[in-house]
């Protein structure tokens, strides 16, 4: 696959836009596990995911990680080139979820997409739009949600994306996921089991009772 079967504006490009990007874009990847980009300060370029999964999250004060959204295939990672977009100087990291690929686009190349195509800096609000839209509504859920709604909905939202009733995943990176103690996901989960909603084992969540689960998301 190359940067012309994944970037989303490619068809609205020039001849000379599509030079600049196919002369300048390059495959990198990743291992599960591996910083990508640390805070706004580091500006490494545009990333647009070829395979994998990627995620972007914030430390609190505490020093609790409080996951943002996924990336996916096809999806573009605007926050690693943060240094491109005026007024946006949020500390996001990102990580590799999965071991990726992606098409790594150097910002000054993508500043000068944005600024001669109109096509690719509508798309480039739209997605800013779309990803301030998701922290707001993670924002909203963390402030007025029980935690009980939110690790449901947690759970349901890893189930989908593994398309498995178990998931592979430890009560510290859910807890990193959502911006919580260990203990308190340790002692929910015991909760969930206990009401016959999931089963426990070492670094693995089984769903047992569907409904009782998305009941308890709503």
């Amino acid at each position: 696959m190359e940067i012309e079967d994944i970037f989303p504006m490619w068809d609205k490009l020039s001849a000379d836009e599509k030079t600049l990007l196919k002369s300048h874009a390059l495959l990198r990847q990743a291992k599960k596990g591996d910083i990508l980009h640390s805070g706004s300060a580091d500006c490494v370029g545009l990333f647009v995911i070829q395979t994998g999964m990627l995620r972007a999250y914030i430390n609190s004060s505490e020093g609790r990680e409080v996951t943002l959204y996924r990336l996916f295939e096809g999806d573009i990672c605007l926050f690693s080139a943060s240094c491109v977009l005026s007024s946006v100087s949020l500390d996001i990291f990102i990580q590799a979820e999965k071991d990726s690929e992606f098409w790594l686009i150097p910002p000054n190349v993508y500043k000068r997409l944005m600024e001669s195509s109109a096509a690719v800096a509508g798309y480039t609000n739209k997605i800013m739009t779309e990803r301030f839209a998701e922290v707001m509504w993670l924002i909203d859920k963390i402030l007025f949600s029980s935690f009980d709604r939110r690790l449901a909905d947690f759970i349901l939202n890893e189930s989908s994306i593994e398309q498995s009733d178990t998931i592979t995943i430890t009560h510290e990176k859910i807890a990193n996921h959502t911006g919580t103690a260990r203990e308190v996901v340790t002692r929910m989960l015991k909760y969930f089991q206990l009401e016959g909603i999931v089963e426990l084992s070492r670094g693995k969540i089984k769903i047992t009772d569907y409904k009782k689960l998305a009941d308890l998301s709503k």
